[in-house]
């Protein structure tokens, strides 16, 4: 198992390293000056060459990198060109609403999906599992935007009952779960809709199986044999899906973002973007491609656990 998990972990920091150099590249060679946007196009080239001193743009491409990656080392992201305050601060401040907003999304998504799945496998065939299906496929093609507007509507405009957008922050735990519920079941519903589909086929390819029809004799019913004894082994395809949908909860949560007025990370990013404040972009854009490598790393580490065929291999 130790081998496993130091391959893992060396796979980890090649890839981080790999990352760190794609995201600085990319973002360095973008057309446009950000100085020239921070002072407007009549400013003096004397004022130009003086700020990109000190925002350190005059120093060649390969020493700008270094200089970003010892400073990742160091836990300092460096200082907004718009802000002037240290980037770290600023997407630590927006972790504390993306983060939270992500797993309690992901946690409603498996909470839907799992029984759902499970109950579809249980009666393949038959009209349970039809409506099942619709009402999956019908969850995917909603936008989740629409639907998140379509819960304001009911849950906060007519019942009253949640608010409608912003975030209060930490200090009220009861009021800061309550401001993330309406976001984070909009962005669960299309993940559900997707992990229940792809665990219900896991579900259905064990059904044939002779450890199953073994059970089956034993006098389990179908739907113990898929609790006990299938469940598991389909989960391998699904904890594939549930790492990238985190991926994509963290980091695609712009739209619902904006529609709830959250101060999240995504938001952080497109204003980032607008306002030419490159570090902020290449830094929050490494936290984010960070977090899906490191998830894709644990889920990596699960594979192990579930199947000791991977460990020995």
């Amino acid at each position: 198992m130790w081998r496993y998990v130091l391959r893992q972990v060396i796979s980890l920091g090649l890839s981080l390293l790999i990352a760190s150099a794609v995201i600085f590249g990319v973002v360095s060679l973008v057309p446009g000056d950000p100085a020239s946007f921070m002072l407007g196009t009549g400013a003096q080239p004397q004022t130009l060459a003086a700020l990109r001193q000190q925002l350190g743009l005059d120093q060649p491409l390969p020493l700008r990198y270094l200089s970003w990656l010892a400073g990742i080392l160091r836990g300092d992201l460096g200082h907004s060109f718009t802000y002037r305050t240290p980037v770290a601060g600023m997407i630590l401040d927006r972790l504390q609403v993306s983060l939270p907003l992500a797993l309690l999304a992901l946690v409603l998504a498996v909470a839907l999906a799992v029984p759902v799945a499970m109950l579809a496998a249980a009666r393949r065939g038959r009209a349970t599992d039809l409506a099942v299906m619709g009402g999956t496929q019908l969850g995917i093609a909603l936008p989740n935007f629409w639907f998140a507007m379509l819960l304001v509507l009911l849950f906060a405009v007519n019942l009253r009952w949640l608010p409608a957008g912003g975030f209060p922050g930490w200090a009220d735990p009861l009021a800061a779960l309550k401001s993330l519920l309406l976001p984070s079941l909009a962005l669960a519903l299309p993940q559900a809709a997707i992990l229940a589909r792809v665990l219900r086929s896991a579900l259905i390819e064990t059904q044939d199986l002779d450890y199953i029809r073994t059970a089956r004799a034993k006098g389990l019913s179908r739907a113990q044999t898929l609790r006990r004894h299938a469940l598991r082994n389909a989960m391998i395809p699904v904890l594939t899906i549930m790492g990238m949908q985190f991926s994509f909860l963290l980091a695609g949560a712009i739209i619902i973002e904006n529609v709830f007025y959250l101060p999240g990370l995504g938001r952080l990013i497109f204003q980032a973007i607008t306002q030419r404040d490159l570090i902020v972009v290449q830094s929050a854009v490494l936290v984010l491609v960070a977090a899906v490598i490191c998830v894709t790393f644990l889920v990596d580490l699960a594979y192990g656990l579930i199947d000791p065929r991977l460990r020995r291999g």
